[in-house]
């Protein structure tokens, strides 16, 4: 009789290899935990029409890699392919945002996509991430990609072995401009473009710069860059984030082509990226999503936040003796910092 075996794409981890799972996820924990952070767990199983609405209708997960199918009453569901538009709905259907100020939340669980498996990359495949909604304030957008920077080098990882792609691609205002002005620019290549960038052309030509195809890489490289089609107010913000980096000394690389792979990202998007890595070289990855919650039902509240996957980072930290032990979690942090002005704000977040 023919065994049995796993589902492709979806792998067990074994006693010898969970002790290293424990351990990362441990360290996740006390480290968001020491930036005020805290654990919020939402269904695997969602309504599809969330990721329709949240992610886009045109995005590769939505449109080709999410597991959808109906329940005994005919209702589309969906596995969660991400966290980010469940995390949102919990925040939107619980209230949350009627206790004021910034919501602090993070999650560590599994998300599926249907997609070809590859090194680090798994159909059923492991993310952590937070999520901060409450605040337009370009400190927070700095707050959570010192975050990111600060998990990383907790677990062991160096700093020069690092880098931060920033870009900001504007808000629901600036984006008309932008599409035409792309939509104009990659006319002229359609019958170039691969099949999946045609029918983006018509439906979210941004989508192409996020296209992994050589050929399509290769037009994108002169298209328009966002950074030239931003409003004021964008541009200020923008701009305010870079001067925190600049006193939190992370290094960036402006990234004109960087839009992210999910229709609800405004302004801040950005990856950290390994060197060690190869072509598949993001360690994580995030942005603010100031109309999510609004797209899900929702009252008009900014977020900000970021992914990283559990995989990417087994293959980057390779394989670690950690023993058998227990970990105490933190879960508040024990000092408080409070600027009491805006020209003190970068030396609080440098002093964090």
């Amino acid at each position: 009789m023919k065994k049995v075996e796993a589902v492709r794409g979806m792998s067990d981890i074994l006693p010898e290899e969970a002790l290293l799972w424990q351990h990362l996820e441990a360290e996740i924990r006390e480290a968001v935990a020491l930036y005020g952070y805290r654990e919020i767990r939402t269904p695997i199983v969602e309504r599809a029409e969330l990721f329709a609405r949240g992610v886009g209708e045109a995005t590769d997960i939505v449109h080709k890699e999410m597991y959808v199918f109906p329940d005994k009453k005919g209702q589309m569901l969906a596995l969660r392919p991400e966290a980010t538009a469940p995390v949102v709905r919990a925040y939107i259907e619980h209230g949350l945002y009627a206790k004021g100020g910034v919501a602090k939340l993070y999650y560590i669980g599994p998300m599926f996509r249907y997609e070809k498996p590859q090194k680090g990359r798994k159909r059923q495949f492991h993310q952590y991430g937070v999520e901060a909604l409450g605040s337009l304030d370009p400190a927070l957008d700095a707050e959570v990609i010192d975050l990111a920077w600060f998990i990383m080098e907790r677990l062991g990882l160096r700093r020069e072995g690092l880098f931060l792609r920033l870009n900001s691609i504007g808000c629901p205002e600036d984006r008309p401009r932008y599409r035409e002005a792309l939509r104009e620019y990659f006319l002229p290549y359609r019958e170039k473009l691969c099949p999946d960038c045609q029918r983006r052309l018509d439906e979210n030509p941004l989508r192409i710069l996020d296209c992994k195809v050589p050929t399509c890489m290769e037009i994108a490289k002169d298209a328009p860059k966002s950074t030239d089609y931003l409003c004021e107010d964008c541009r200020l913000h923008f701009e305010r984030l870079l001067g925190y980096l600049d006193a939190l000394d992370l290094a960036y690389e402006l990234d004109p082509k960087l839009v992210r792979g999910l229709d609800y990202y405004t302004r801040t998007v950005f990856e950290l990226i390994s060197r060690d890595l190869g072509a598949q070289d993001a360690l994580l990855g995030g942005g603010r999503y100031d109309g999510l919650a609004e797209a899900l039902g929702g009252p008009s509240i900014p977020g900000v936040g970021f992914a990283g996957g559990m995989e990417r980072l087994i293959l980057v930290l390779g394989k670690r003796e950690v023993g058998d032990r227990c970990y105490r979690i933190i879960t508040k942090p024990e000092v408080y910092l409070l600027p009491v002005g805006e020209g003190e704000v970068a030396e609080v977040l440098v002093d964090m």
